[in-house]
C-alpha cells in the first residue's frame, strides 16, 4: 500500500538534472545527468503516487504499464521487483523513459490540481538502477519451436516483436538496410537525447537470447545482397513488417528545389553517423549558417538542437500552428494529452521559435542556393484551415532550411509491391485487428501500419503483433502476453 499522505508531504516535482547549456552544446552527450545522490529525490517522487483506485495513467499509456505498482516498489527501493513489473509490459523502458512525451503523466489523477507524478523519471531510474545492479539478464527460451520469423526493420516496433518471438522459442532474424541495427533509435534520435550505448546494451541482450541481426540488407531492393519479397516468404514461416513510416511530407512552395533545402531525416542521420565515427561525404552542415527549421514537432526540435551543436549562426523554428496555451485548454480536458506550450531541452539552448507563420516562398542567391524564406502570419482554425494575415509578410535569412513536417507512410514499391500488400489513403500498410495483412503469414507493426506515432505505440504494437504471429505459427493460443491497447487516438510525434 502506498503512503496515503505522500502527495501531501511532497508537492513539488523533481526530475533529472540537466547539464548546463554552455557545456552541453559543446558535445553530443545526453543532456541529463544521473547521479547516485538522486536516490532520495527518486523515493520522494515515487511516494507522491496516490495509488488511485482507478489509475488513469494506464489510459494514457499504450503499453499498459503497471505504473502504481512500480512506483510503490521504487518507494521501497525494491528495484529487483520494480524492474520485473516494468519489464512485464515494456521491453525497453530505457528507450521510453528517455524518448516518450509521457502521456501517462498528463493522465495522472494527481495532475488534476497538483503537478503530476514524475512517472517518466521514475521509469528511467528503475531501468538504470536495474542495469547497475545486474538485474537485466538474457531470457533464453527453454525450447525452440523450429519455426522461423523475419522481422523487417530494427526500430522499436521491430525489436519488440523480435524479442518477444525469440523468447517464445522461434528463430528470429531482424533485417535492417542501414549498417547498424536500431532504426531511428540509432540514426534518427540525436545522441544528446539518447546515447547509443543504451541501444547496444539491449542488442547484446537480444543476441544472447538468440535473436539474429542482419544489418546492411535491403529487403525488397535490387542491389548486391538484397532479398526479394518472394525469397523472404520462401525462407521464413512468418514475416513482420516494421519498417516505419519513412516517406517525408514535402512543402509545395516556390523555390523548394533550391540548394540548401533538405528534409530533416537525412540531416539528422548524417550527424548521427559522424558522432558514431562514420565518414559522411558532403555532409549537410549548419556551421556558420542561418538555419530555419520548418515544423514544430519533435523532429524539428531534434534538428534545432543539432544545428546549435554544429555552431550555426542562428537557428529559427517555424510552426504553422498558433502558440499554445501554457495551461491545459478547455477543449483538451483531463486525462487527454493536451496541446500546451512545451519547451524541449533544445529550445532551452538558444535560437528562436515563431508560431502562427507559413512559408510563402524560398529565396535564392545568384548560385541557386537558398538565401532566405518569405513568411506570412496565418490564422489556423480547428479544422486546420489556414488564412494569411494581410500585411505580415517578411523575409527571414536562411542558408540552410530543414523540412520537419512529418511522414506520409511507406514507399509503395519494393518489398510492399513484391508482397502484394495494399496501402490505405494515408500511405499505411493495410492490416486487420490482429496486425495480419491479406498475405498469409505477413504481419505489420508500428508506424508502417499505424502511421507516424510515438515510441510507446511502436513497442506496444510490436508486442501485440508478436502475439498474433506466435498464435499463427502454433495454430493455438499464444504463449505471449497480448497488450490491451487503448482505443484513444494516437498522439502525433
Amino acid at each position: 500500500m502506498a503512503d496515503p499522505q505522500g502527495f501531501l508531504k511532497y508537492r513539488e516535482r523533481e526530475t533529472l538534472r540537466s547539464r548546463p547549456v554552455p557545456v552541453r552544446i559543446l558535445d553530443n552527450r545526453e543532456v541529463y545527468e544521473r547521479r547516485q545522490e538522486d536516490s532520495p529525490a527518486l523515493v520522494r517522487q515515487a511516494t507522491r503516487c496516490m495509488d488511485c483506485g482507478v489509475p488513469f495513467c494506464h489510459s494514457g499509456c499504450p503499453l499498459g504499464n503497471l505504473i502504481p505498482e512500480w512506483n510503490e516498489l521504487t518507494r521501497r527501493e525494491d528495484f529487483a521487483t520494480a524492474i520485473e513489473r516494468l519489464h512485464a509490459t515494456n521491453n525497453f523502458p530505457e528507450f521510453t523513459g528517455k524518448l516518450c512525451p509521457a502521456p501517462c503523466e498528463t493522465a495522472c489523477v494527481l495532475g488534476i490540481n497538483q503537478p503530476a507524478v514524475t512517472i517518466k523519471y521514475i521509469e528511467e531510474s528503475i531501468i538504470a538502477e536495474a542495469f547497475d545492479q545486474g538485474l537485466v539478464e538474457p531470457q533464453i527460451p527453454q525450447r525452440l519451436t523450429g519455426q522461423t520469423v523475419a522481422v523487417i526493420g530494427s526500430g522499436p516496433a521491430g525489436l519488440a516483436a523480435a524479442q518477444q518471438l525469440t523468447r517464445a522459442g522461434h528463430t528470429v532474424a531482424v533485417f535492417e538496410r542501414d549498417d547498424r541495427i536500431g532504426g531511428l533509435l540509432t540514426y534518427g534520435i540525436p545522441d544528446f537525447k539518447m546515447e547509443k550505448s543504451h541501444v547496444d546494451r539491449r542488442l547484446a541482450q537480444m543476441e544472447a537470447e538468440g535473436t539474429r541481426f542482419r544489418p546492411g540488407v535491403d529487403v525488397g531492393g535490387t542491389g548486391e545482397g538484397a532479398i526479394s519479397g518472394e525469397e523472404l516468404r520462401e525462407r521464413y514461416d512468418a514475416v513482420v513488417l516494421a519498417m516505419g513510416s519513412t516517406v517525408p511530407r514535402d512543402l509545395d512552395a516556390p523555390g523548394r528545389d533550391f540548394g540548401g533545402v533538405h528534409h530533416a531525416m537525412p540531416y539528422l542521420t548524417q550527424h548521427n553517423r559522424v558522432v558514431a565515427g562514420r565518414e559522411v561525404p558532403d555532409q549537410i552542415l549548419a556551421t556558420g549558417k542561418d538555419v530555419v527549421v520548418i515544423g514544430g514537432g519533435d523532429t524539428g526540435s531534434d534538428c534545432y538542437g543539432t544545428a546549435l551543436r554544429q555552431q550555426a549562426r542562428s537557428v529559427t523554428q517555424i510552426d504553422i500552428n498558433p502558440i499554445p496555451d501554457e495551461e491545459r485548454p478547455a477543449d483538451h480536458p483531463w486525462p487527454t494529452y493536451p496541446r500546451i506550450f512545451r519547451v524541449s531541452t533544445s529550445h532551452e539552448e538558444g535560437g528562436e521559435r515563431i508560431f502562427g507563420a507559413s512559408t510563402v516562398e524560398f529565396l535564392a542567391d545568384d548560385d541557386g542556393n537558398v538565401s532566405g524564406i518569405r513568411l506570412v502570419d496565418v490564422i489556423r482554425d480547428k479544422d486546420r484551415n489556414v488564412t494569411p494575415i494581410e500585411g505580415t509578410e517578411r523575409v527571414l535569412p536562411a542558408d540552410l532550411v530543414l523540412l520537419a513536417l512529418g511522414f506520409t507512410g511507406v514507399p509503395a514499391g519494393g518489398l510492399v509491391e513484391q508482397l502484394g500488400i495494399e496501402l490505405d489513403d494515408r500511405g499505411r500498410l493495410t492490416r486487420n485487428d490482429d496486425y495480419a495483412t491479406s498475405v498469409p503469414g505477413v504481419y505489420v507493426a508500428g508506424d508502417a501500419g499505424r502511421g507516424q506515432s510515438l515510441i510507446v505505440w511502436a513497442i506496444a504494437e510490436g508486442r501485440a503483433a508478436a502475439a498474433s504471429v506466435d498464435r499463427y505459427l502454433r495454430g493455438e493460443d499464444s504463449e505471449l502476453p497480448v497488450p490491451v491497447l487503448p482505443s484513444t487516438a494516437p498522439v502525433s510525434a
